[in-house]
């Protein structure tokens, strides 16, 4: 059987930076924000070159062990075969080691990436493919769905498949994130999380996941309570005191505050008319934004837009 063709012309991929978990939505529930990674692939007669600007231009690698990289040879294989060279440029905005989905966000561009370059690409690998497999790459759904479909997502996984709805959260939701110098590896903040839970914290959880669900796409007034966490946030404090403390001073000042992700991002969601005003609170050490929410995932994008 002959290998895929591929387009001759480059592609732009823009993806978005993503906040998972959402206090109680623990593995579950994301947010897509507009904050973004654009990179360009394009096929060559041979070889692997790669050109970094912004976030991890002096730390990423620039051969073959980049996740970027990896993640279009996956999708090439499942395409039908490998290009016989590529060119990758990669301007990165999203920061690393934050909880804000750099992981994802190089996963999927990737494979996005592998399939707009290949013609015919969309038939080969269609939209469920392309969760199913960015799902594989990254181990959980719950940012790559986000980071593919943009706005409000619920994920899950299904016979060991990722599987995801999209939901439009309200107009007038702000997100505020806080981004701190430091990082936090995702794999040594996972590693603080018990085996076990308490049930009465388990079930205190899926009741407020149920109401975020209502509070981020229809009533905003009711976020605070909605974001209350007992099942990983206190877990992980250890390894991100000053982030722990952020979250609870915004809480007790009534701002539906949580980690972002793995952490050490502290992520707020406000009403749009208070959103400059409590990007203040932080203090030193955080580079505090107010960011749009976005609504179109990954996408492929014109080259000269």
């Amino acid at each position: 059987m002959a290998g895929p063709a591929f387009r001759a012309a480059a592609v732009r991929v823009r993806v978005p930076a993503t906040s998972a978990n959402l206090g109680p939505g623990f593995d579950s529930l994301g947010l897509s924000l507009g904050l973004y990674d654009d990179v360009v692939v394009r096929v060559a007669d041979s070889g692997l070159h790669i050109d970094i600007a912004g976030e991890g231009s002096e730390t990423l690698p620039r051969d073959e062990s980049h996740l970027l990289v990896r993640s279009l040879r996956t999708a090439f294989d499942l395409l039908g075969g490998q290009p016989r060279g590529l060119e990758i440029v990669c301007a990165n905005r999203i920061p690393h080691g934050r909880g804000l989905g750099s992981s994802s966000a190089a996963i999927c561009a990737g494979i996005v990436a592998a399939r707009a370059v290949t013609i015919g690409g969309d038939a080969r690998l269609d939209d469920a493919a392309l969760l199913e497999l960015a799902t594989e790459i990254e181990g959980h759904p719950d940012n790559v769905a986000p980071c593919l479909l943009g706005g409000f997502t619920i994920a899950w996984t299904e016979h060991g498949a990722g599987r995801a709805i999209r939901l439009e959260a309200a107009d007038s939701v702000v997100p505020v994130v806080f981004v701190p110098g430091r990082p936090v590896l995702t794999e040594e903040a996972r590693g603080l999380l018990p085996r076990t839970v308490p049930h009465v914290d388990a079930a205190a959880n899926a009741g407020r996941a149920a109401l975020l669900v209502e509070a981020l796409t229809r009533r905003p007034e009711l976020l605070l309570p909605a974001t209350e966490d007992r099942i990983h946030q206190e877990y992980r404090a250890p390894a991100m005191p000053e982030s722990a403390a952020l979250v609870e001073r915004l809480r007790v000042d009534g701002v539906p505050a949580m980690i972002s992700g793995a952490g050490p991002t502290v992520i707020a969601l406000v009403q749009d008319e208070s959103a400059d005003k409590v990007a203040r609170l932080a203090g030193e050490g955080w580079a505090a934004n107010r960011l749009a929410l976005d609504v179109d995932g990954a996408s492929v994008l014109p080259l000269g837009s």
